[in-house]
């Protein structure tokens, strides 16, 4: 039987409340059922990310694997479904799936990331060329980014209403415009979602393969933004040099990923702008409050401004 990890366990009720505390109760007999259904033994110790729980096990004549478990929730729903249609092909290979207990067995990377084990320009090549493998034909059934357009239209509209903030209304209104023009009408293009440093992982049968994806469809440009902000620290260090910084991702990942600049900035400014708002609104996993907080706030704002202005 597994025992749930303190960390994974204190922040799952404290996102999900009674609903994440019955469903961590339940979790050590639906793992141990998983693995006796799917003909499975553990493999090694248990691992967890934010929203659920891997665990290595073997099964003769697959390759290895994991479990994994995750907390029910719509952003979870088409996981599997965006491994079906990759196929193995840049993602890991899925083998299990039981869509009702968010359960899929999977091929088994290691567990360095990218962002751990690769820095610089390289970290931004190597996601936007798994970006151009990943943007293939979407399968019919998954949600359109373009459906979101008009909750992130209201968002913003509210949120810039509702919060003091430094945004000069230049980049408001290019978010804003954003959504109107990109956002709306977006091409039938299965992307990642989420698509960051710690979403890639070393491995056997590739170099680099992705985990974790929503399974949007939509514009291939859409995961430049998510890359942009997981980059944030690594930014920071450029100092003055932020402007140049910024704009140098924007260019290299357009160019691996063999997409259209402005399109790629125009997105990256959006995700900017919605992580600035989000920051105060909710905060984030890895800084909910205090100097930190204040710190990432600060600097989404600067990123927003940043990628506003076209590079001269």
């Amino acid at each position: 039987m597994i025992v749930i990890p303190e960390e994974f366990a204190r922040t799952t009720i404290e996102r999900e409340g009674p609903a994440g505390a019955t469903w961590l109760a339940e979790l050590p007999l639906l793992v141990a059922d998983l693995v006796d259904a799917w003909g499975c033994a553990p493999d090694g110790p248990l691992t967890h990310g934010g929203v659920g729980v891997i665990l290595p096990v073997r099964r003769d004549h697959t390759p290895p694997t994991v479990l994994k478990v995750s907390f029910p929730h719509p952003g979870n729903d088409h996981e599997p479904d965006a491994f079906v249609a990759w196929g193995g092909r840049g993602a890991v290979s899925l083998y299990e799936r039981d869509d009702s207990r968010y359960a899929m067995l999977l091929e088994r990377a290691s567990t360095v990331t990218l962002a751990s084990a690769v820095d610089g320009d390289d970290v931004v090549v190597v996601a936007a060329r798994l970006a151009r493998r990943l943007a293939v034909p979407a399968p019919p059934g998954l949600p359109r980014l373009s459906n979101q357009a008009g909750e992130w239209e209201d968002g913003l509209r509210r949120d810039d209403a509702e919060f003091a903030h430094p945004l000069p209304r230049p980049v408001i209104d290019a978010a804003l415009a954003t959504v109107r023009e990109l956002g709306r009408a977006q091409p039938d293009t299965l992307v990642h979602g989420d698509l960051h440093g710690r979403n890639i992982l070393r491995a056997a049968r590739e170099p680099w393969l992705a985990v974790d994806p929503k399974g949007y469809v939509g514009d291939p440009a859409y995961d430049a933004g998510a890359l942009m902000k997981s980059r944030a620290y690594a930014l920071a260090g450029a100092g003055e040099d932020l402007a140049r910084a910024a704009h140098r991702i924007v260019d290299v990942f357009a160019d691996a990923a063999e997409l259209d600049r402005e399109r790629v900035r125009r997105w990256a400014q959006l995700h900017a702008v919605q992580a600035a708002f989000w920051a105060r609104r909710h905060g984030f996993r890895v800084a909910r409050g205090g100097p930190e907080l204040e710190w990432v706030t600060t600097f989404a704002d600067r990123l927003a401004e940043l990628l506003t202005e076209r590079p001269h």
